[in-house]
C-alpha cells in the first residue's frame, strides 16, 4: 500500500473513531434526557462535587473535601458541605461562598430559596436545625428542637481538619457513616423539615423526623430501638417529592446489614421498599422518577430509576445525586 492509500487508510479510521466517539455521546445524552426529563445532575466522586447533563462532565470543585450537594429551587446554585461547613456556589461552579462555619449536616434550600437549612448541635447538646441566609454573614437562627428558638445558639464548632502530621483516622464502613449522617430536606410548601434525630430520641436509639417549621412540633416517621420498630438501624437522608405528599430516605437494618431505599406518605403511613437492596440516597426528579446512589460493579453510581416500571438507567460514577428542578 502507497502513502497516499495509507494516509486515507488512516483519515478514515479516524473519521470512523469520531463518528463512533459522537455517537456515543449522543447516546449518553438521550439515555440521560430520556431517564431525568434532560435535567442536570450534580453528584460527588471520591469528594468533587461534578455536574452533568448528559454526555458532558464538568468539575465544580478544586479540592476533595466537599459532599451533599444540593440545587436551589431555580437550579442556578448548589448549596453543599465543604470541609463540613456550609458554602453555596453558582451551578457552573462560580462565587463559591462560605454561609455558615459550624460543623454542619447536608443542607437544604427554602422553597424561596432566600434560606438554607441544616443540621449542627443544638442548644440541648444533640443534633438541632438551624437556618441562615444564602449570602451568609448573619447568625443562624435555631429551627428544632423548638426550646432552643429563644436560646443563644451554641459556640461555634469548627470542622476538623485532616491531620498534618502523617497520622491516620481509623477507617469507618458506609453504614459508619451514613449513621450519623445529618442531611436535612425543607417540604416544597416551606411549612415542615425532615431531619435526623429530634424528641424521639428520647426513647429511641436512632429516628427520623418531621418538624414545624412554624410551630415547632416534630413527629417522628422512622423509629430503631427503644420500643420502636424492634430491629437496630437508622434513618437518613430525606427527600421530598415536588408535590410535597411522598417523602423518602435511606433506611439501614443491623439485622439485615443492607441500605434500603425507603418512601412514604408524608405522615410516614404506606411505607415501602424502592428500588433494589443497598440503593440510598435517592432524590426525586419528577412524578415518576427517582435518582439515587446504586452499587454496580462493586462502585457507587448515580442511576436513575423509574418508579413505576422498576427500570434503572445508570447514569455517572458517583454518589449524593441532586436534581435541579
Amino acid at each position: 500500500m502507497n502513502g497516499t492509500k495509507i494516509t486515507k487508510a488512516l483519515t478514515i479510521a479516524g473519521l470512523a473513531t469520531l463518528a463512533g466517539l459522537a455517537t456515543t455521546a449522543l447516546g449518553a445524552q438521550a439515555a440521560h434526557a430520556a431517564a431525568v426529563g434532560g435535567k442536570p445532575i450534580a453528584y460527588v466522586r471520591d469528594g468533587v462535587i461534578y455536574r452533568s447533563n448528559g454526555a458532558d462532565e464538568v468539575r465544580l470543585t478544586e479540592d476533595e473535601v466537599n459532599a451533599r450537594p444540593r440545587f436551589s429551587p431555580d437550579g442556578t446554585k448548589l448549596a453543599y458541605l465543604h470541609n463540613g461547613t456550609v458554602w453555596v456556589m453558582g451551578a457552573n461552579g462560580e462565587n463559591k461562598h462560605q454561609v455558615s462555619d459550624r460543623t454542619a449536616g447536608g443542607p437544604s434550600w427554602s422553597p424561596d430559596g432566600q434560606w438554607i437549612a441544616y443540621s449542627a448541635l443544638s442548644c440541648t447538646g444533640g443534633p438541632g436545625v438551624f437556618r441562615v441566609g444564602v449570602e451568609g454573614g448573619k447568625s443562624s437562627q435555631p429551627l428544632f428542637p423548638a426550646e432552643c428558638r429563644e436560646q443563644a445558639a451554641p459556640e461555634v464548632g469548627y470542622a476538623m481538619e485532616a491531620p498534618t502530621d502523617g497520622s491516620t483516622t481509623p477507617a469507618v464502613t458506609l453504614a459508619d457513616r451514613l449513621r450519623t449522617d445529618d442531611a436535612v430536606a425543607w417540604s416544597p410548601d416551606g411549612t415542615q423539615i425532615a431531619f435526623r434525630g429530634g424528641e424521639c430520641e428520647s426513647i429511641a436509639d436512632n429516628c427520623l423526623s418531621i418538624g414545624n417549621v412554624s410551630t415547632g412540633r416534630e413527629r417522628a416517621i422512622d423509629v430503631y430501638g427503644g420500643g420502636g420498630n424492634g430491629t437496630s438501624g437508622f434513618g437518613v437522608v430525606p427527600a421530598w417529592s415536588a408535590d410535597g405528599r411522598k417523602v423518602t430516605w435511606t433506611s439501614y437494618t443491623t439485622e439485615g446489614t443492607t441500605f434500603a431505599v425507603t418512601e412514604a406518605d408524608a405522615s410516614g403511613a404506606n411505607r415501602h421498599r424502592v428500588g433494589k437492596a443497598d440503593d440510598r440516597e435517592m432524590v426525586y426528579a419528577g412524578e415518576h422518577t427517582g435518582v439515587l446512589t446504586a452499587a454496580r460493579n462493586g462502585r457507587s453510581w448515580v442511576t436513575a430509576v423509574d418508579l413505576a416500571t422498576g427500570k434503572r438507567t445508570p447514569l455517572r460514577q458517583g454518589s449524593q445525586p441532586t436534581v435541579a428542578a
